[in-house]
């Protein structure tokens, strides 16, 4: 089923705006009817400038379609890129390109295809100096990506008090201590979840703990792997969590590792491991 998602739970922003361009103008339905100055978003004139559509899931991205000003200034929009992936590193302006827009003609909406780019974020970006970004709307269609651990088991090296394993594959929205599950204060701490089959990940989502303690989080390895071996710890490396800012969801590339396991471990001593929630991508082997 596909699935126009830009104007159903999603939020936006913008490198900066001009008077009261606003980044949401983009995206308030006003494809046909308003592309004149008072119905689009804009930056001011400046290096680089983004604009950034965070649809709060990661989704296979089939189609974006971009609606240019009518009034004025069609030209403004020549190369931007549209870009769809995970990261936020350098504005989500590093992830990988859906396409290049040569140009849109004034007030027209242009399509382009993405081919199931996965993504939580679409950012239209314009490289150089000296670039105004300005959008009448953009609309992007694809489908939801399936999350493989609200299928498969998980379990910790320990329990404190009721955070359960369980709660970090429970799919809630929930950051605080009710939500979340946790180890007690140990040593190499972990959490496990059994796919249940052999995956080719793609990728692991980790939301970090927002009422508090944020730091516990630092250091944690990602492993993936089909051994039990040590816990199963002693699979192969996907990623080391440097930091996750309290409440926020950061995305890790797993490149297509192999593996029915995936854990998340602290070595060390005195560590506790907090996962508010834990979301898996890939496919089946």
């Amino acid at each position: 089923q596909i699935t126009c998602f830009t104007i159903i739970s999603s939020t936006v922003a913008l490198k900066s705006y001009f008077n009261y361009w606003f980044a949401e103008k983009a995206i308030d339905s006003n494809r046909g009817l308003q592309q004149l100055y008072t119905g689009c978003s804009s930056t001011l004139n400046e290096t680089n400038p983004w604009w950034r559509l965070d649809l709060r899931d990661v989704y296979q991205v089939s189609e974006v379609v971009i609606t240019n000003r009518k009034d004025c200034c069609a030209e403004w929009i020549n190369g931007a890129e549209i870009r769809i992936g995970n990261s936020l590193e350098n504005n989500g302006t590093n992830n990988p390109i859906c396409a290049v827009i040569p140009d849109i003609p004034s007030g027209m909406s242009n399509n382009y295809s993405c081919n199931r780019l996965e993504g939580r974020y679409v950012i239209i970006h314009i490289p150089g100096d000296w670039k105004i970004l300005t959008l009448c709307e953009v609309e992007v269609y694809g489908y939801l990506a399936e999350n493989l651990a609200v299928a498969g088991t998980a379990i910790q090296s320990s329990t404190s008090s009721d955070w359960f394993a369980e709660k970090a594959i429970d799919r809630g929205l929930q950051q605080l201590y009710t939500g979340c599950s946790s180890t007690l204060n140990e040593t190499n701490p972990w959490w496990r979840l059994d796919l249940h089959h052999i995956y080719r990940v793609s990728k692991v989502v980790v939301t970090n703990r927002k009422d508090c303690c944020a730091e516990q989080i630092n250091g944690t390895e990602i492993r993936i792997g089909n051994s039990l071996e040590n816990n199963g710890t002693n699979n192969s490396i996907c990623a080391v969590i440097p930091a996750i800012p309290a409440g926020e969801s950061y995305s890790y590339s797993c490149d297509g590792m192999e593996g029915r396991y995936v854990n998340l471990i602290i070595p060390g001593d005195m560590k506790t491991l907090t996962l508010c929630e834990v979301k898996v991508y890939g496919e089946v082997l």
